[in-house]
């Protein structure tokens, strides 16, 4: 396997260490909660199946190979290595595919940039259910340990949900220290929890054999693909260690994994399974029964810990996606605040966190008990991960030149795996699993319209564009007033001449001393080096040509800009400098693009969107809008 041409220095010692403690905290929250519900659905509820020996040992033995062949095989072994520079997730594979042969028409673009788009948009839905179930199955344990107190579920619920909401703009750096240390004991509690029923039933087992789960799908194909919905749920979560990458490294994932999250899991799994062959009344909570009575509240706590940290992960994960899809202009531009002078990657996006909490409570509200959201829950991670092993098929063959036999086989066996789930998940739509796709493509309709509906401004503004050769023509032949000070214009692109210089040449009859013209560029890749960030071009007569360069994971900075540009001797003094921005008004129009409606709402979407001189951080003081109305 070829790996990427580029990657960090390994981390060693005590501070891989270190790494693996703070990643079993962040990536494995998610799949290291499943066992608070992923058994349970399959043998309690409306699609809940007789708990005999040949069932237990059948689920048990879909879970345990679930596990190896899933998370263990395709996402630890293979799907890891697919980084683009060192970051993972769905948008980075996409910018990494999109920024190989594939930018030159060799293979269907477009099909790619759909498929990423739609599965970030999958992403946002997972980050409100993710905290709602799990949530709601930790303090479900309130019931069997005190049935009177069933009816403070849904409020302590919500309570606690929004607590940790309002407290994200503060930042994880304080607490986040706490998750790691807090998840090792979560993971060794399911281990010891789990191997006490396996020591009185060791029989169970057996159900490592694949033998189990052939027969069991044999005696009864309908209900074992019924099952399979239940089954995936020891699998969600899979996602978050690829799309964690840039944060640990895939050393420190890895330890984690082998060394702590897949024996705990398994053997809670296997304690379940034992615990069903002996008392099969447990099944309607058969985690919170493998505690004997008096560790019920303690663990009830834990649990509820364990949920609070797989949710803050999700929900800094949804933050990070936010910015890679603004600096990927597939979202407007949203306030980010740094939450952390130390951790680059510690943001907060209220607007984004408002939204979230919302979808979260009302999934509460609506669904009411954890069975129910287990309903809709993994529609829209198993789409995700089908979504990214077609995608690892085009990126394997395009950037790491694998032949067609080689990529076909590795990804036919990941089909083999992903195609049943997703179809087993897809049964449950009807019960609720159509809300997380119906959130996935309210957010994809969203980021295509402002996409395209930036790709459709920047042609109508083209098309109103001087040439610079003209420009600096017309000047050498008319020279303006020139004025002390520097002006600096920002445009989309450098090709041309910004509109709002010609605007202004054309109503103020001057012209300051020192022109800039300057174009912030994103690339596909998730970091520019600082002595590629900024490139500098001379015109003459006092015209200069700026652009920045910026990675999808980097928040652009006029301070940096500027100090870049004195390095290659072009003097830019921020105080002594006017910024020109256009601000365009847009109208709906009939010309060919995109619909009215979805005109319509990117308008609605740009006249919302943060204003440019608070994203790229410019004193406000300081900046000269110049208007104009644009059809698109």
């Amino acid at each position: 396997m070829s790996p990427p041409s580029e990657r960090r220095a390994a981390p060693r010692g005590r501070y891989l260490a270190t790494l693996a403690l703070a990643a079993l905290g962040i990536v494995y929250g998610d799949i290291g909660t499943s066992p608070l519900y992923a058994i349970r659905e399959s043998f309690y509820g409306t699609h809940g199946i007789a708990v005999t020996p040949g069932n237990v040992l059948g689920v048990l033995s879909l879970v345990f190979w679930s596990l190896i062949l899933v998370v263990t095989i395709k996402y630890h072994v293979v799907i890891i290595r697919a980084d683009n520079k060192g970051e993972g997730g769905v948008l980075a594979l996409m910018a990494l595919v999109n920024g190989s042969r594939l930018a030159r028409g060799l293979s269907p673009r477009r099909i790619m940039i759909v498929l990423g788009i739609f599965g970030s948009a999958l992403l946002y839905a997972d980050g409100a259910l993710t905290p709602a179930i799990s949530v709601l199955s930790a303090v479900e344990g309130l019931e069997i340990a005190t049935p009177a107190l069933a009816s403070w579920i849904i409020p302590v619920t919500l309570g606690i949900l929004i607590g940790l909401f309002l407290l994200q703009s503060r930042g994880t750096a304080k607490i986040g220290a706490l998750f790691g240390p807090v998840m090792l004991v979560w993971f060794a509690t399911l281990g010891v929890l789990g191997l006490s029923e396996i020591l009185r039933q060791p029989g169970v087992l057996a159900a490592m054999s694949p033998s189990y789960a052939v027969r069991f799908f044999a005696a009864d194909f309908g209900r074992g693909f019924i099952v399979l919905g239940a089954v995936f749920l020891v699998v969600t979560g899979g996602e978050a260690l690829y799309a964690d990458l840039g944060h640990f490294g895939h050393r420190a994932i890895q330890i984690a994994w082998f060394s702590s999250a897949l024996p705990c899991l398994l053997l809670n799994y296997f304690g379940q399974g034992a615990l069903l062959l002996r008392d099969p009344a447990t099944a309607e909570n058969p985690f919170y029964h493998l505690a004997p009575s008096w560790a019920l509240y303690p663990l009830i706590a834990l649990a509820t810990a364990a949920t609070i940290i797989a949710s803050q992960a999700v929900i800094s994960g949804a933050f990070s996606l936010t910015r890679q899809a603004v600096q990927l202009s597939y979202s407007p531009r949203l306030r980010i605040e740094h939450t952390s002078s130390r951790e680059i990657g510690q943001i907060y996006v209220p607007s984004v966190n408002w939204g979230l909490m919302i979808l979260t409570c009302a999934l509460v509200l609506g669904f009411r008990t954890s069975s129910n959201i287990a309903g809709a829950y993994g529609v829209a991670l198993s789409a995700l991960m089908l979504i990214t092993t077609l995608m690892f098929y085009v990126m394997c063959r395009e950037v790491w030149g694998w032949s067609i036999p080689r990529a076909a086989l590795v990804v036919g066996l990941f089909l083999l795996m992903d195609v049943p789930f997703f179809a087993a998940n897809m049964l449950k739509i009807r019960y609720g699993g159509w809300v997380p796709l119906a959130i996935a493509a309210g957010l994809f309709t969203l980021m295509i319209t402002w996409k395209r509906g930036r790709e459709i401004l920047a042609k109508r503004m083209l098309e109103k564009t001087v040439p610079l050769k003209m420009l600096l023509a017309d000047l050498a032949a008319e020279p303006p007033i020139r004025v002390p000070g520097t002006a600096v214009f920002m445009y989309g692109s450098a090709d041309g001449t910004p509109p709002a210089l010609v605007h202004n040449l054309a109503h103020n009859k001057v012209l300051h001393e020192k022109i800039v013209f300057l174009t912030v560029v994103t690339e596909d890749i998730p970091h520019v080096r600082s002595k590629e960030r900024v490139t500098v071009k001379r015109f003459g007569k006092g015209f200069h040509s700026v652009v920045a360069r910026y990675g999808f994971m980097e928040d652009p900075d006029i301070d940096d800009v500027l100090a870049a540009c004195r390095v290659q001797a072009l003097d830019i003094r921020i105080e002594g400098t006017t910024f020109f921005l256009g601000r365009e008004t847009l109208v709906a129009s009939d010309r060919p693009g995109m619909a009215q409606w979805r005109e319509s709402l990117f308008a609605f979407m740009s006249r919302n969107a943060m204003r440019a001189t608070a994203f790229f951080k410019i004193p406000a003081n300081q900046v000269f809008e110049v208007g104009a109305q644009v059809e698109l």
